[in-house]
C-alpha cells in the first residue's frame, strides 16, 4: 500500500487540477512530465522528484507547500499581531510596570475575550489580547492573596483565548507554550476547576503529536482529580473532560471507551443548562455536537445523519460549535454520496463562523474531495475552495 503522504499529495494535485479546470493532458504538458507519470502521482502510487513537484506547483499556480499539505497561516491580521502576543507571553513572569484595573473590570475584559473566542473572532482576539495578557500577568505578580488567586484564574481564561488563536492558525509551537502557561496560571489560581480546564486544553498537544493514548490518559487522570460533581460548574468541568475523552477515544478507534465517556457526560449534562462555560461551552446541545464529532472519528456517518434528521444546532450554541456541527455533517453527507448536501452544509458553516471554517483542515479535505469528484465544477464550489485554500 502506498504511504499516506503519496496518497495525500496525489489527492491535492488532482483536486487543484480540477479546480483549475485542467485536464490531465494539459497539466502533464505544462509540468513537463508524461501523462502516465501524472496519473500515477494522482493515484498515489508514485511520488514525483523534487523538480517534478516544483514543476507541478508552477503549472498549477500554487505554492509548493500547498501540494505538500503544509499548513500556512493566511490571515495577515493575525500574523501582524503575533509578535506582540509572543512578547506578552515571553514576559509572563516579569511583566512591565503599569496600571492594573480593578478585578471586576478585568473579569469583564476576559469575558469579552471568551465571547470572541467562542464566536471565532481570532483576528480581533490577536489584536486585543497582548495588553490584557500583560496586565493580568502584572496582577498575578503584585496583588496580594486572595486577589492574586482570582487574577490567576482570569489569566487562565485569557491564555485559553490566546491559545485558540495560535492553535486554529497552525502555530503549534506557540500553542504548546500557551498550554503550559494555562497550567501555570491554573496552579496559581488554587482552583480545582481551573486545573480541569488546563487538562482539557492540554489535549491539543496530543492531537498535534498524534500521541492520543497519552492524551486519553491525561484526561482520565484529570477526571480522577476533578472536584466532586456538586454544583453546576463542577459538573460542567467533568462533562467537558468526558466529551473530549470520548472524541479522543473515537479517534483511537476505541468505540467502547468513547461510548462510556459519552454516557458519563449525558448523565451529568442532564442537570446543566446550555451555555455554562468551563474552558469550553457545556450543555445538552454542546453534547450533541460532540456526539457528531465522535461519530465522524469512528467513521459512522449514519449516526451523524440520524442526529441531523432530528436536531439542528440553535443560536444557544456558540458560533464555533454550531459551525463545527455542519462541518461534521458535510463529511457524513459526502460519505453517503450526497455531494450537493455536503456543499450546502459547508456553506452554512461558513456563514456561521467564517474564520473558524477557513482554518479547519476537515473543510479543506471535504472541499478538495468535492472538487475532485465533480465533472462540471460549479463556480460557487470553485470560489469556496479557493477561498479556503483547498485548491
Amino acid at each position: 500500500m502506498p504511504p499516506s503522504s503519496q496518497i495525500g499529495l496525489g489527492a491535492r494535485v488532482a483536486s487543484t487540477r480540477g479546480g483549475r479546470r485542467m485536464t490531465q493532458v494539459a497539466l502533464a504538458r505544462a509540468a513537463g512530465m508524461s501523462l502516465s507519470m501524472l496519473r500515477k502521482i494522482e493515484q498515489g502510487t508514485r511520488y514525483p522528484s523534487d523538480d517534478g513537484l516544483s514543476n507541478l506547483a508552477d503549472a498549477l499556480g500554487v505554492d509548493i507547500h500547498r501540494l505538500l499539505g503544509i499548513r500556512e497561516t493566511r490571515d495577515s491580521r493575525v500574523n501582524a499581531a503575533l509578535p506582540a502576543m509572543r512578547a506578552a507571553i515571553d514576559g509572563y513572569d516579569m511583566p512591565e510596570d503599569g496600571p492594573i484595573r480593578a478585578l471586576p473590570e478585568l473579569r469583564e475584559a476576559v469575558d469579552t475575550a471568551v465571547e470572541r473566542r467562542l464566536a471565532s473572532q481570532y483576528a480581533l482576539l490577536a489584536q486585543t489580547l497582548p495588553d490584557l495578557l500583560t496586565e493580568l500577568a502584572r496582577a498575578v505578580c503584585v496583588l496580594p492573596d486572595p486577589e492574586r488567586h482570582r487574577a490567576a484564574a482570569l489569566l487562565t481564561g485569557a491564555y485559553r483565548a490566546a491559545d485558540a488563536v495560535a492553535y486554529k492558525h497552525g502555530h503549534f509551537d506557540l500553542s504548546g507554550r500557551l498550554v503550559e502557561l494555562i497550567r501555570w496560571a491554573a496552579a496559581r489560581a488554587d482552583d480545582e476547576l481551573q486545573t480541569a480546564v488546563a487538562a482539557y486544553v492540554r489535549t491539543e498537544i496530543f492531537f498535534v503529536s498524534g500521541n492520543l493514548a497519552s492524551g486519553l490518559r491525561s484526561l482520565e487522570r484529570a477526571l480522577d482529580a476533578a472536584p466532586p460533581p456538586q454544583g453546576t460548574q463542577a459538573r460542567a468541568a467533568r462533562v467537558a473532560l468526558h466529551m473530549r475523552a470520548s472524541v479522543v477515544a473515537a479517534r483511537m478507534r476505541r468505540p467502547d471507551v468513547a461510548r462510556a465517556h459519552m454516557t458519563e457526560a449525558e448523565v451529568l449534562v442532564a442537570s446543566i443548562p446550555e451555555g455554562v462555560y468551563c474552558g469550553t461551552a457545556v450543555g445538552p446541545s454542546s453534547l450533541r455536537v460532540h456526539k457528531a464529532s465522535a461519530a465522524i472519528e469512528l467513521g459512522d456517518g449514519a449516526a451523524v445523519l440520524g442526529l441531523a434528521g432530528e436536531w439542528k444546532p440553535g443560536t444557544e450554541l456558540p458560533a464555533e460549535r454550531r459551525s463545527h456541527f455542519y462541518i461534521d455533517l458535510a463529511q457524513a453527507q459526502l460519505w453517503s454520496g450526497k455531494r450537493d448536501d455536503a456543499f450546502a452544509s459547508l456553506q452554512i458553516a461558513r456563514k456561521i463562523a467564517p474564520e473558524h471554517v477557513r482554518e479547519h483542515p476537515q473543510v479543506r479535505n471535504t472541499l478538495a474531495t468535492l472538487v475532485r469528484l465533480q465533472r462540471s465544477l460549479p463556480d460557487a464550489l470553485l470560489g469556496y475552495a479557493e477561498w479556503a485554500h483547498a485548491i
